[in-house]
């Protein structure tokens, strides 16, 4: 189960970033996540709740926005959203595409803290893991 990983990672970074915001707690952690990702969002939950247990992350949710697969269509020179990740041609024309622009993220998006009973915007981002194409 490498959402155990991921989880770590995740709280790794929103813990270092809170820390250095002079947060006494977090409240939530927004998280990207793109369909070819490879990450399993019920898992990356359950994994993500262990994995904050006794730190400064303990009892924050975790907000996971879905990212779907947004490919370039070379023929119609133009962005598509693909309907699935099982056909990467271009939903219009039918081309086939390797570029790919979204769908490949697992990444923070915002960290919001408390700071000294207050609650506090967005606090810095940072990547968990990216997915190489």
């Amino acid at each position: 189960m490498h959402e155990l990983s991921i989880a770590q990672s995740i709280v790794e970074t929103a813990q270092a970033s809170a820390l250095a915001s002079n947060a006494v707690s977090v409240t939530a952690v927004h998280v990207s996540l793109g369909e070819l990702s490879g990450a399993l969002e019920e898992a990356l939950q359950f994994c993500y709740a262990l994995a904050t247990a006794d730190t400064i992350l303990g009892g924050s949710r975790l907000v996971i926005e879905r990212k779907p697969v947004i490919i370039f269509c070379h023929h119609c020179l133009a962005l598509r959203t693909l309907p699935g990740i099982q056909n990467f041609r271009c939903p219009d024309c039918q081309e086939p595409s390797r570029d790919i622009r979204q769908g490949c993220e697992l990444e923070i998006s915002s960290i919001i803290i408390e700071v000294e009973g207050e609650l506090d915007g967005p606090a810095g981002v940072g990547t968990a893991a990216e997915c190489a194409h």
